[in-house]
């Protein structure tokens, strides 16, 4: 589907309302999306008006008796009235998918789940929201615009496979008004048929009246397809300051931009500043020392393009290779043409990666690397272009970003930003690189598939996913920082005036990657928003990437993540490590804020040491009941890569494909892993706990941890612990730092 289903005049005679089955009353919900100022109130109380159906409407504004409630309340609510036979509206914005998810389970052979999406112009909404007075949730006056804009960045149009029977879209005035004949006309025993009704709308989330409240927008290219009037493009153009930035920008992409003579590359770079666009440049990474199928990885990268392009707000997704003759750009090309994917929002570009700035006048401020597994910068093609290209500053930072586990998996991926010390930065203007590692078919590498395609398929789709939900969350980002502080673009890169040496030469970094320099690793503005950098309780400074917050969104919003959780409460949630280093290695991560690592753990805290200490234990105990011989110790490591206080609750066979470096093994074997039952005696006694070394821990000696034996490398040490039967140090043996089982014969074994 994704664009015209059925016309208006067509619905009203399809949906003449039809008959359900003789004697039976099917209830509606109907779910309304669309922004503040969208008109989601006054179309619900325009059908209850008409209707002769029994409506009830379920708006959160007011649900707490008259007052600003939750959605749990909304969803109570709405239960209550389908149980009694009526139909519903849920009044709230509903922009995303997972905003709709609960309210679409509430669907069943007797109810069927509606949208309607009032998609109107975002200038008409911020103009409403702006002017209105005694709104039920107070979203007037001046703050409402800020707040449409923010709702617009995460808008993702309803599609039926969420659940949804039917969708109408409304882009005008006129829509809505036959979407409430239509509504209203529908009888207590009569249904509408299935299907997408009306037009999606085809424009960016930020519409030009956003980016004329923005102040970021340039007049639209005259032999634009989609003409705007000249009282329009009179009001959106910007100030003749921004005039002359973009005025360099778009002669000097028109002049050095390179295309393989379809259109779609042109028109894509043509009318709009490449600065003032979030881009991300990703080669086939599948199809070159990977082998896949050419034919099989073009369907699955539109297919991905084409979920993600609603995700990404005013981001835009580009193909590159080097040569025009490419096999797979061109399929690509040609199927994206024939699905009618905007091609101002994707489209193919024939390049070097690492050079599409300088020698293709294409700005892209995230690219994609086709890694490898160990993330170095070995090999040839697109990996090692691009280590080589940004120099030393991105193995550093890759290594920091992908902490204990420096690695990724097949499918997954890692945003790094990159130190605006880098050459990539300076002449490119690339803030970010994400790691994607694809399935291997190339016998000579590591993990081939033997051309498995159904596993193949499945890796690469996951592999694409992971690429772009992460440049997904660097434009969101972006977006939020504009939104709590508008002077700021919500473009990757500001489009600020670029002095005469940089023209010359080619070197780009903007103002406002001047402006901050951290202190342990230097960022730009944008990876300041992907990272976060905080006083810890010895007040110290501590930089957490993006990839090392995740423990910390999951302890703040544990239902946003059910799936991969195991326990949670009040204190604690309870989970599975990503890359554990044993058998069985769980975390128990503490949900207060401000609780980064031990260092911010003062006596105040000893009670939430104890309930951590305390699940643990009672996790280890449950696994232990399954599998006797496991042996458990529960502690922290000093210098965690985790943002947010956790527990590792891990067995002591060590025996995983996750531990493969020094690095892994010491710092769960030395003094750098401090026991929970001492860090909560050395709280109480001196009030915080005393911390071991990071550097010298981690580059002592292999040693078992039973026999304390010496070995040269991991896979020795693995083939001697698989051996080993000598019982466990005596150190560790008392104070309860191992959890065995009751007869305690794990210890000794």
């Amino acid at each position: 589907m994704d664009s015209m289903i059925t016309s208006r005049d067509e619905e009203m005679e399809e949906a003449a309302p039809q008959k359900a089955e003789e004697g039976k009353k099917k209830s509606i919900i109907v779910i309304l999306v669309g922004a503040p100022g969208s008109g989601k109130s006054t179309f619900s109380e325009d059908v209850v008006k008409t209707s002769s159906r029994s409506w009830l409407r379920v708006c959160q504004d007011t649900i707490a008796n008259g007052k600003t409630g939750t959605k749990a309340q909304c969803l109570k609510k709405a239960t209550d009235a389908l149980n009694d036979g009526k139909s519903v509206f849920i009044d709230r914005c509903n922009l995303d998918r997972e905003q709709r998810s609960e309210f679409l389970k509430l669907g069943s052979p007797h109810v069927d789940v509606h949208a309607v999406v009032l998609d109107l112009p975002a200038r008409l909404c911020i103009s409403r929201s702006v002017k209105r007075t005694g709104h039920e949730g107070n979203l007037q006056g001046g703050k409402a615009a800020a707040v449409v804009n923010r709702m617009l960045q995460k808008k993702e149009l309803p599609k039926l496979n969420e659940g949804f029977s039917r969708i109408t879209f409304c882009l005008n005035e006129k829509d809505v008004e036959e979407a409430v004949k239509t509504y209203g006309a529908i009888g207590p025993l009569d249904t509408l048929p299935s299907g997408y009704f009306g037009q999606k709308n085809p424009d960016a989330k930020v519409q030009l009246g956003i980016m004329k409240f923005m102040k970021k927008v340039e007049p639209p290219n005259s032999s634009s397809k989609d003409p705007v009037s000249k009282q329009e493009s009179k009001e959106t153009n910007p100030s003749s300051k921004e005039q002359d930035v973009v005025a360099f920008s778009a002669q000097n992409t028109d002049k050095n931009i390179k295309t393989d003579g379809n259109s779609r590359e042109h028109s894509a770079a043509g009318s709009v500043t490449t600065n003032d666009i979030p881009t991300l440049a990703f080669p086939s990474i599948s199809t070159a020392d990977f082998q896949f199928n050419h034919e099989k990885a073009s369907d699955i990268i539109i297919e991905k393009v084409e979920e993600f392009l609603d995700k990404i707000g005013n981001g835009r997704l580009v193909l590159v290779d080097l040569t025009s003759g490419s096999r797979i750009l061109n399929l690509v090309k040609v199927k994206a043409e024939h699905r009618n994917i905007d091609s101002s929002k994707f489209f193919t570009f024939v390049g070097d990666i690492t050079q599409l700035y300088t020698k293709g006048g294409l700005h892209c401020n995230v690219i994609a690397n086709a890694a490898n597994w160990r993330l170095k910068p070995r090999g040839g093609g697109v990996n090692a272009a691009i280590f080589n290209a940004a120099g030393p500053a991105l193995e550093i930072s890759t290594k920091e970003a992908a902490g204990d586990a420096g690695c990724i998996e097949p499918g997954s991926a890692l945003t790094v930003p990159l130190p605006s010390t880098s050459q990539l930065h300076k002449r490119e203007g690339v803030t970010h690189v994400i790691h994607v590692l694809g399935p291997n078919m190339n016998p000579q590498r590591p993990d081939c598939l033997n051309s498995d395609y159904d596993k193949g398929c499945k890796i690469l789709r996951e592999a694409y996913s992971s690429l772009f939900d992460c440049f997904a969350s660097i434009v969101r980002t972006l977006t939020e920082e504009f939104n709590k502080d508008p002077s700021k673009s919500v473009s990757a890169v500001p489009s600020s005036p670029i002095d005469q040496r940089s023209k010359r030469e080619g070197v780009f970094e903007s103002d406002s990657n001047k402006k901050y320099k951290g202190p342990k690793v230097e960022v730009g503005v944008q990876q300041k928003s992907e990272s976060t950098q905080r006083l810890t309780g010895d007040g110290t400074a501590k930089v957490w990437g993006s990839w090392a917050q995740s423990l910390h969104r999951i302890a703040m919003d544990p239902e946003k993540y059910n799936k991969d959780v195991l326990e949670i409460s009040d204190d604690v949630v309870v989970l599975n490590d990503l890359y554990p280093k044993a058998q069985k290695h769980l975390l128990v991560v503490a949900r207060k804020d401000g609780l980064d690592r031990l260092t911010d753990v003062r006596v105040e805290h000893l009670p939430l040491l104890r309930t951590m200490h305390n699940i643990g234990g009672k996790w280890a105990m449950k696994l232990i009941s399954d599998e006797p011989s496991l042996v458990f110790r529960l502690g922290y490591h000093s210098d965690p890569s985790m943002r947010q206080l956790h527990l590792h609750v891990v067995s002591q066979d060590f025996n995983s494909k996750h531990l493969k470096n020094k690095k892994h093994w010491n710092s769960f074997n030395t003094a750098f892993f401090l026991d929970s039952v001492d860090v909560i005696e050395e709280i109480e006694k001196c009030g915080k706990a005393k911390l071991n070394d990071n550097e010298s821990l981690m580059s002592v000696e292999l040693r078992c941890n039973k026999c304390r034996s010496a070995h040269p490398n991991i896979p020795h040490l693995k083939s001697h612990i698989s051996r080993c039967r000598a019982p466990f140090p005596s150190n560790l043996l008392q104070n309860g730092r191992l959890v065995v089982a009751p007869n305690g014969s794990g210890a000794e074994a």
